[in-house]
Order: structure tokens, then C-alpha cells, then sequence
């Protein structure tokens, strides 16, 4: 990411460039006070890109969480080892029979 680094004073003299410096090639600029870093100046694009990007982790991270629920509830794990091995042995039903079965078709 290319970044550019001004003090107060150089974005305050500078402010009305700032707009041009981001959609000309600078992703972002830092602002410092005293040789520190005090805020980030990004462009509109930027950071709609960054809100999106922290959205979707967001989703991710929840499924990851459901997930993790799923894999530490015991009872839950077992019957799903009894599934898989129930496939594995052929112990299966079609679907279309179960449907009748339960009266859903």
C-alpha cells in the first residue's frame, strides 16, 4: 500500500491536494503530531473497500463460530460419527421414501 507521511502542519498547508494525492497513485496518508502517527487520511474508495473487507470477516468469523458450536456440542458430534458410519455400512434410505414416509410429499 503506498503511503504517505505529512505532519500537521504539511497536511494543513497541503489539504486542498490531499484529495489528488489519493486518487493519483497514494492509498493513504498519515498525519503526525510530534513525529507520531495521529490519523490516517484514505480515499472514499479505500475505505469502502476496508468496511466490506471488515464486513465480510465478520460473516466469516460467526460461521467459524456456529461451527465451533456444532464441533464441541457431544451429543450432536455422535449421532453425526452414527451418520457417517450408517453411509459408510449402506445403511441409507432414498429420499423420495422418506419424504412419503413422513407424509411430506
Amino acid at each position: 500500500m503506498s503511503e504517505r507521511i505529512l505532519s500537521i502542519s504539511e497536511a494543513q498547508k497541503d489539504l486542498t491536494q490531499l484529495p489528488d494525492q489519493l486518487t493519483n497513485g497514494e492509498k493513504s496518508i498519515t498525519v503526525t503530531r510530534y513525529g507520531k502517527p495521529v490519523m490516517t487520511v484514505l480515499s472514499s474508495e479505500a475505505y469502502k473497500s476496508l468496511l466490506e473487507t471488515i464486513e465480510t470477516l465478520q460473516e466469516k468469523v460467526e460461521a467459524l463460530q456456529e461451527t465451533l458450536e456444532i464441533l464441541q456440542d457431544e451429543e450432536t458430534m455422535k449421532a453425526f460419527r452414527q451418520g457417517v458410519a450408517d453411509m459408510e455400512a449402506g445403511r441409507t434410505h432414498r429420499l423420495e421414501d422418506v419424504l412419503k414416509e413422513w407424509g411430506w410429499k
